[in-house]
């Protein structure tokens, strides 16, 4: 086909199809834009409710975990304050049976020997018996002053047979400790 149009006209013709066509173009272009705009606002919309229903979830493991963790830690700890509490009332109540003891073997003189000894507790009050031997009267008579002039020990009992002999004595004694 021959294009009798003139050059000038012919030059607005392609100036208007390039129009068009950059036009369609830019329609095009603008139509990715928004459709790719929409498709990146709606992954970002995902991923943020993703994110934070993971933070949710998150929360509420580590709430469950410091709940048990809690709960097995008091628990831990009642145990252990109930033990502790049961040892100091049984530490606490008890005597001092060194103590006792101590007190004992300063009031024997030298030379007194003592072959038994028993203490027993009744009323938490200890008993003592002791049996043993002395070379003479006068050491058993400051044995027994010794005994008697310590506060500590009450009740003191010397049976007379204890005294019939002069010397190499078999003795026995009872008395009663306060602390």
């Amino acid at each position: 086909m021959i294009n009798l149009l003139p050059q000038l006209k012919k030059e607005e013709l392609r100036q208007e199809e390039n129009w068009k066509l950059i036009i369609v173009l830019g329609i095009f272009a603008l139509f990715f834009l928004i459709s790719l705009s929409l498709i990146f606002f709606s992954i970002e919309n995902y991923i943020l409710g993703e994110s934070k229903v993971q933070k949710i979830i998150l929360s509420q493991k580590e709430k469950e975990f410091e709940n048990s963790n809690i709960k097995d830690l008091n628990e831990k700890l009642i145990n252990f304050n109930q033990t502790v509490s049961r040892l100091d009332y049984f530490y606490g109540n008890q005597k001092k049976i060194g103590d006792i003891l101590s007190k004992i073997s300063e009031t024997v003189p030298l030379g007194v020997v003592i072959n038994n000894l028993s203490l027993g507790l009744k009323s938490k009050k200890f008993t003592c018996g002791i049996s043993g031997s002395s070379p003479n009267r006068e050491l058993l008579l400051e044995f027994k002053e010794n005994l008697e002039e310590n506060e500590s020990f009450k009740d003191i009992n010397f049976p007379p047979g204890s005294w019939v002999e002069s010397k190499d004595i078999d003795f026995a004694l009872s008395f009663s400790v306060d602390e």
